[in-house]
């Protein structure tokens, strides 16, 4: 999570020591004094904040949600609910599932990256976040939303009830079903 994700020009056979200096240079100056006093208003830790930052990163198919799907977790850990972040599972899993079953969350609850079992955050980042989502993080939208739900197409269906969320799940399933149906008789 601190080896700032990011395009960086080096010659051949730079040692790695000075690779992993320039990765986490450039993660440190991302922590100005702003975003410090920020993180800090918030009551995060900086290793709080990364850990946030790397779920919405892996939550996110479209940067420009990631501000709203960081508020939808800022207002789980506000109100005490378990932030239930398919990311954080997947981790616990050793990997990336197409459809995570609720047998696979079971199969890790134990874990203490599995955030349908345990409250709060996890122990630490799932990945490397880059800027957007650490700033996504830190200024999350100003929302009541409570729920998501993935779309096929990688958006995300935003909710404030259990109910609505619900129905959000079903018309996800019946687009995928339907996307599914064409290409078995597309040939595809």
């Amino acid at each position: 999570g601190y080896l700032f994700p990011d395009t960086y020009r080096f010659a051949a056979g730079v040692p790695l020591v000075e690779v992993l200096e320039a990765m986490i240079g450039h993660y440190r100056q991302m922590w100005t004094p702003e975003r410090v006093e920020l993180r800090e208003a918030k009551g995060m830790t900086e290793r709080e904040l990364v850990t946030l930052a790397s779920i919405v990163q892996s939550e996110a198919r479209l940067r420009e949600e990631m501000p709203t799907i960081a508020s939808v977790y800022h207002n789980r850990l506000r109100d005490g609910w378990l932030l239930q972040a398919d990311p954080t599972v997947q981790y616990a899993l050793g990997g990336r599932r197409e459809r995570l079953l609720y047998a696979a969350i079971d199969s890790v609850a134990d874990h203490p990256y599995n955030t349908y079992a345990h409250p709060g955050l996890p122990p630490g980042p799932i990945g490397a976040p880059g800027r957007r989502a650490v700033e996504a993080a830190l200024f999350p939208a100003e929302t009541d939303l409570m729920f998501f739900v993935a779309r096929p197409d990688g958006s995300h269906v935003f909710t404030r009830t259990l109910t609505e969320h619900n129905r959000a799940k079903a018309a996800s399933r019946q687009e995928l079903d339907r996307i599914r149906r064409e290409n078995a008789t597309s040939g595809s």
